[in-house]
């Protein structure tokens, strides 16, 4: 069974940094791009970075391009989000996700992807 289990959540001050994990397990790491969504009560989901686990080619959207990277350790089966300089509007539930047909923009625009994860939630207080 294909399998994404976030961690790394939390409460932090405007301005510090997080990190998210998500440890996949279930499927070929490298056949996928994988990638992190968030959601605000009463939003809609939006996109935030994705990766192709196979060639480490990355895309962000242009909300937190230059203080978010995404990553990925092929040894581990896993993929990152380091969050620097926080603010209070990136405060959300955390969503890693996992497609082996969609990739770059376009997989950050899908809501029908074959495995998601539980969600974390990310606070930022000001």
């Amino acid at each position: 069974e294909a399998k994404l289990v976030e961690s790394g959540g939390g409460l932090v001050q405007a301005g510090g940094s997080l990190r998210l994990s998500c440890a996949t397990s279930g499927f070929t790491f490298d056949d996928y791009t994988i990638g992190w969504f968030r959601q605000v009560p009463g939003k809609q989901r939006e996109g935030v970075s994705c990766i192709s686990a196979a060639d480490g080619i990355t895309h962000y959207a242009d909300s937190v391009k230059g203080r978010f990277t995404i990553s990925r350790e092929r040894a581990k089966n896993a993929v990152y989000l380091q969050m620097n300089n926080l603010k209070p509007e990136d405060t959300a539930v955390y969503y890693c996700a996992a497609d082996s047909n969609f990739y770059g923009r376009l997989f950050m625009t899908r809501g029908d992807l074959e495995v998601w994860g539980q969600g974390i939630l990310v606070t930022v207080s000001s």
